[in-house]
């Protein structure tokens, strides 16, 4: 699976953004896909997520009301959608993909096989 994340960009806080995370090479419709993040000098930290049989999708705490995640399988594609962003948002976003992990682990940035190459997240107090 190849993953092409876009979307970012630079936005004042309170401010709205939409990544999108567009997948080749293989169908999404049965591929759990999440979205972390990785801010400067941090590790990388879970943002959001499907589990590939399951629609109901799952938050981080700190972005849950703000944040939607959800996908289009007849595109291939999986967006997120960010609202009333704080300047605690910025980060390099990413998308990721995995076919075989297991539901604890959804949240785990070292289960996922497959990594879009990141876009950058700015959001200006």
């Amino acid at each position: 699976v190849q993953l092409q994340a876009s979307g970012g960009g630079l936005v004042q806080a309170g401010g709205s953004l939409r990544l999108s995370c567009a997948a080749s090479g293989r169908s999404l419709s049965r591929t759990s896909m999440a979205w972390f993040r990785q801010a400067p000098g941090k590790e990388r930290e879970f943002v959001a997520a499907f589990f590939r049989t399951n629609s109901v999708p799952r938050y981080a705490d700190s972005v849950k009301g703000r944040f939607t995640i959800s996908r289009d399988n007849a595109k291939n594609t999986v967006y997120l959608q960010m609202n009333s962003l704080k300047p605690e948002d910025t980060a390099v976003y990413y998308c990721a993909a995995d076919q075989s992990l297991i539901l604890s682990s959804l949240t785990t940035a070292q289960q996922y096989d497959f990594w879009g190459q990141g876009t950058q997240v700015t959001v200006s107090s």
